[in-house]
């Protein structure tokens, strides 16, 4: 088989981890495959990189400077344990040291200018793939396979300049990655390549968002052609619901593409969802696997949704930390554009919606959105909508919860939403919002923030997803 084999920041998270993700590439090459592997930072040092940006912008030296130490020390403790052979070791050793020396100079221009733009920004986020990706390159030599390490850059993958969030150029980077490392596979070696980062045509760093890696994953297993795409986490795969909620939840063996991203929005631990349109596209399934268990098989996704007999949820997820806002009044009765208005006023404020519903009357309109948006949200709308004679109030919920049931087996089945809100009535819980798509395939519903936890365990057990 053809293999890409994306590696997440908990499976790199020091040098014994990355050295147990050498064992099992060494394994999957021993079976015969090609192997690519995309690498993500050493976890927490993405996030650690971007309080860092912060702190250089406000200029505190002190705290860069203890932040570079701290950062050295911990790659260079990563190489020592993750490589044996000590030329491998130097050698890797020595990019290291330059890679950060370079990182120092970039925030002390930031800490000096006083100024972080978005473009500089994902400059300097490119860092913890840069850093980790070399180490897990040479601990694969130290074990005998040939490798070598590139960036996103280097391998060909293109972007546009929403830095922060770009989108790949999809026709120009499948070309370059064919390019560039088809040969490389061909002859058994093994490309490792930075998640997380790409350029502009111009040359550029940019980075991919949230789920980067995991994007760049399938960026790189679609321009490939590959046979499947394995996402290797600290999880078994995509689960029925958190088992931090419910104990007994179970792996899901295979789910369909629109299922599994369904899953992705709203919550469930693996991967994010923008990371499976490449992978959709080209009709490669994708794999979730557990560095930690490798024997198990963990999730498999694909295009073809197969429904058991009987079968009808599969999973259930929960987002907590949002807020409910209602817009009403009379006069949005045959308003046209009160809701076009409504969401681009926060469309212009930076605030994402999550859940929408609208009564047939059209007289009110209830969305969720993130919780420390509220606050911004209510002051947008009531500047915005007040006071002209259609919307009359805007009232909200701060403390709520949405609850997402998905499973390509309520599409056509009777009953599904009775034997939902029946579980969640017998508990004594209020639903204050109901979204449904066309597809189907989820129904979504807010409750209060106590309550989504005892939700989640009624549907769990009202449609037997423990087994």
């Amino acid at each position: 088989m053809k293999l890409v084999m994306k590696f997440g920041g908990s499976s790199v998270g020091d040098g014994d981890r990355i050295k147990r993700v050498a064992k099992i590439v060494h394994e999957q090459v021993n079976q015969g495959d090609k192997v690519a592997i995309i690498a993500s930072a050493l976890v927490g040092v993405t996030d650690d990189l971007l309080k860092a940006s912060d702190e250089a912008k406000r200029g505190n030296i002190e705290y860069i400077h203890d932040f570079i130490h701290q950062t050295k020390k911990r790659h260079v403790d990563a190489v020592s344990k993750a490589i044996k052979n000590q030329l491998l070791k130097e050698e890797v050793m020595s990019f290291v040291k330059n890679t950060i020396e370079e990182l120092e100079k970039v925030f002390t221009g930031i800490a000096y200018l006083g100024e972080l733009t978005p473009k500089s920004l994902d400059y300097v986020l490119s860092f913890g793939e840069r850093l980790s990706t070399p180490i897990l390159c040479y601990s694969l030599r130290d074990i005998g396979l040939e490798a070598d390490h590139f960036s996103g850059k280097d391998v060909g993958i293109v972007t546009d300049a929403n830095y922060g969030e770009a989108r790949p150029l999809m026709s120009l980077t499948k070309y370059q990655v064919r390019q560039r490392l088809e040969p490389m596979l061909d002859k058994g070696a093994i490309p490792v390549v930075t998640g997380y980062i790409a350029v502009t045509q111009e040359g550029f760093i940019t980075t991919l968002g949230r789920g980067g890696s995991d994007y760049s994953a399938t960026i790189i297993g679609a321009s490939l052609g590959v046979d499947e795409v394995w996402i290797w986490t600290d999880v078994d795969g995509m689960m029925t619901t958190d088992p931090k909620i419910v104990p007994s939840a179970k792996t899901i063996p295979e789910l369909s593409f629109q299922e599994a991203i369904e899953m992705a929005v709203f919550g469930a631990k693996g991967l994010h969802p923008r990371a499976l349109e490449p992978a959709m596209e080209e009709g490669i399934p994708v794999r979730i696997r557990n560095t930690f268990n490798p024997t198990n098989l963990g999730t498999l996704i694909v295009n073809k949704q197969k429904i058991k007999a009987g079968e009808v949820v599969k999973a259930v997820s929960l987002i907590k930390s949002v807020s409910l806002i209602n817009v009403s009044g009379a006069g949005m009765v045959g308003a046209p554009g009160t809701a076009a208005k409504v969401f681009e006023v926060l469309g212009r404020n930076n605030v994402n919606v999550l859940m929408i519903s609208q009564s047939a009357s059209e007289a009110n309109i209830s969305f969720i959105i993130k919780r420390n948006q509220l606050g911004k949200a209510i002051s947008a709308l009531e500047i915005a909508m007040l006071g002209q004679g259609i919307v009359r109030e805007i009232t909200s919920e701060e403390r709520a919860s949405i609850v997402a049931i998905v499973g390509a087996g309520m599409k056509g089945t009777p009953g599904v939403a009775t034997r939902v809100f029946g579980a969640v009535a017998k508990k004594g819980i209020n639903i204050v919002m109901i979204s449904q798509g066309s597809s189907e395939v989820n129904i979504s519903f807010a409750v209060r923030e106590e309550d989504g936890e005892d939700a989640v365990r009624a549907i769990h057990e009202e449609f037997g997803l423990d087994g």
